[in-house]
């Protein structure tokens, strides 16, 4: 009696697993609905508005804030934008409960939820509410968690400052669409503070959040003296890591906004302060600047080592071109941040106030670094405690201040003398502007630099609120287009007396999982059967040897099993339970060990290899690399099998995480 099997391969398995990788892609995001909020009658469905996307503690959060019509139990649902069909979320989307309260300047409630856990180089999509009563889905995208990014810094929008709001939020909306398009890998929204008029305006804030951009790219979020009369501005925007201790705020409990917070984003930590608390000049008492300083201190203490840069944003420009620039409350500041800045090693000030652009020289100490540094120098490369500040022109076109001129107040801490270089700007500045055109700073973080630019968003034409309102404009738009660049500087930083060293560190390949047959993938012939004590047939063999190869990161666990199914030959059969199988690892490697020896059926009355048996497997946290598995057959049947040639075909399976 000839007997045969045959193996089938039916092609190379594999399955990957790539470590905190996923492929990325973008999706869009719906309009932004409602005006103000009114209260929802029995009968009403909840609504929800003044949806906002803000950055997280870091690259794996974003914290969701928004407005809603009654005070129901609300969350965000979040799933990759691939696994929505027909713009319907899969039942796999999960949630994160949202919590609020009332809202206190205008009707209904406010809501925040932080979504956590994201992944890198991902579209996500989310919504806000409940079952019946969702918002239009809207459209994210994360991207690589380590390494170089840009960043978009936006001067005081002060919705509704020129008288017409509705312009002004013409020209928000405007400046966003411009940078964004420009930088559509941008990753961070900052602000530098005054987001409305008046903070109380909830129609001042609905044309703030107007920008689908605001539901797509994280907001990093600033509080200006024009947001801090009431409880809006925290309402709105709900941040990370916040300490809401008195001195980080200004005025009354019941209705102020405010704190101070910080967070990490790849390479820059950010510490976002709210300058409307600072030290009071007439009799020194604490809080306020002092407050300030430790708390920023203390940050940089825990958390300054996680990152390379290290920028501090807040609203009242210390150093800027236009009338704040004389503030008293602006030059106590110098004496009380200056110092303790360039001792903790700052890299960069954000700040906004003045409506006007300017760029600092490297300031150390509240003084000019280097007295050599050169006017508009495009290469900066501050010492230890150089420092540099950066004020912020509107972003909207809603109001404008003009770059004032230097007085006799000298150079000194507190001084707005001029500039033994340049006399006609304050000795502090390096780079100033003002054309009357809205604007916004560009920011890449890079290893081994920081390259800061001032971009015109606008030109004289509209939207410009304050030009259209009367306001003159020097700018030439044939010349000084939108996208078009007014400063521009790469700034070094310092790496003391020997060379730096610097490499970059990919991530790493995933590497992979598989098995193939080793060699030409042929019949394994068991040959004729021999007669056994005249009571049964055997036949044995071996199969082809299985090849397998790990080369992934994650060491996650393996296997590798095979079942057969009934010999046959034409009408006749047999159970494939006769087979059995003795495993081994013939060339060691990827933590490999055999399987346990599986008997015919006509031994031990089991099934055999009819059920599927493990031919080898490796634990978690097994070395990489490959190795080769064999096995010898054994088949034993009954003297009753009618004579014929047999085949069945044993199919490998190969399980891995």
């Amino acid at each position: 009696m000839t007997l045969s099997t045959s193996t089938r391969a039916p092609g190379l398995v594999r399955r990957r697993v790539v470590a905190g990788v996923v492929a990325g892609f973008l999706g869009m995001g719906a309009a932004l609905g409602s005006g103000l909020l009114t209260a929802a009658s029995a009968a009403d469905p909840t609504t929800v508005s003044g949806i906002v996307l803000g950055v997280g503690a870091n690259e794996t959060q974003r914290i969701v804030s928004w407005y809603s019509s009654a005070d129901t139990a609300q969350k965000i649902q979040l799933a990759p934008t691939a696994e929505l069909v027909n713009g319907e979320f899969p039942a796999s989307a999960v949630s994160f409960d949202a919590v609020g309260a009332a809202n206190t300047s205008t009707t209904g409630f406010n809501r925040h939820a932080t979504i956590s856990n994201l992944r890198e180089n991902t579209a996500y999509s989310y919504r806000v509410g409940a079952e019946g009563s969702w918002s239009p889905a809207y459209a994210f995208r994360t991207q690589d968690f380590e390494g170089d990014y840009d960043f978009l810094f936006f001067g005081d929008p002060q919705i509704g400052s020129s008288g017409d709001r509705l312009k002004d939020q013409a020209g928000w909306e405007e400046t966003l669409k411009v940078a964004t398009a420009a930088n559509p890998n941008a990753e961070l929204l900052v602000s530098a503070g005054d987001h409305v008029e008046s903070a109380n305006d909830e129609g001042q804030w609905t044309s703030f959040l107007a920008p689908d951009q605001l539901r797509q790219v994280p907001l990093v979020a600033t509080i200006g003296n024009h947001d801090v009369g009431g409880k809006s501005y925290e309402q709105h925007h709900f941040t990370p890591n916040t300490d809401r201790s008195a001195q980080y705020y200004s005025g009354d409990q019941a209705t102020r906004s405010g704190g101070d917070y910080w967070f990490i984003h790849k390479d820059v930590l950010f510490i976002d302060l709210n300058s409307n608390s600072y030290v009071n000049p007439a009799d020194g008492s604490a809080g306020g600047d002092a407050a300030h300083v430790a708390y920023v201190t203390d940050v940089i203490k825990k958390h300054g080592s996680e990152a390379k840069w290290k920028v501090l944003v807040y609203h009242h420009s210390i150093y800027s071109p236009a009338s704040h620039a004389t503030d008293s409350d602006n030059k106590q500041r110098r004496e009380d941040f200056t110092t303790a800045f360039s001792n903790l090693g700052v890299d960069m000030v954000l700040q906004g106030h003045d409506h006007s652009y300017s760029r600092s020289y490297s300031i150390k100490n509240g003084q000019k670094e280097n007295p050599a540094e050169k006017p508009g120098a495009p290469e900066v490369y501050p010492g230890p405690g150089g420092v540099i500040y950066v004020t912020a022109n509107s972003a909207s076109g809603s109001k404008y201040y003009d770059i004032k001129k230097p007085d006799d107040s000298g150079t000194g801490i507190r001084g707005n003398g001029p500039d033994p270089l340049d006399p006609a700007k304050y000795w502090y500045n390096s780079s100033q502007n003002q054309e009357h055109v809205r604007s916004y700073v560009k920011v890449q973080v890079r290893g081994d630099k920081l390259v800061l630019a001032n971009v015109r968003s606008g030109t004289c034409a509209a939207p410009n609120a304050a030009v259209e309102k009367g306001l003159s404009c020097v700018n030439t738009p044939d010349g000084q287009p939108v996208g078009s660049v007014t400063d521009k500087v790469t700034v070094h930083p310092y790496h003391g007396d020997g060379q730096a060293i610097q490499v970059n560190v990919p991530n790493p390949a995933p590497g992979e999982f598989g098995w193939t047959i080793d060699g030409y993938n042929g019949l394994v012939d068991l040959g004729t059967a021999q007669e056994r004590n005249g009571t049964y047939f055997e036949a044995t063999g071996k199969i082809n040897p299985i090849l397998v190869s790990d080369s992934r990161r994650s060491l996650a666990p393996w296997s590798i099993s095979a079942s057969v199914g009934d010999f046959s030959d034409a009408d006749k059969t047999f159970s494939g339970s006769y087979l059995g199988w003795t495993p081994y690892v013939l060339d060691a490697g990827a933590g490999a060990e055999a399987g346990a020896a599986v008997l015919s059926s006509l031994d031990d009355q089991g099934k055999g290899l009819s059920v599927s048996s493990g031919l080898g497997a490796a634990v978690q946290g097994h070395p990489r690399g490959g190795a080769k598995l064999g096995a010898d057959l054994d088949l034993k049947i009954p003297d009753s099998i009618a004579k014929g040639s047999y085949r069945t075909t044993l199919t490998i399976t190969a399980l891995s995480s």
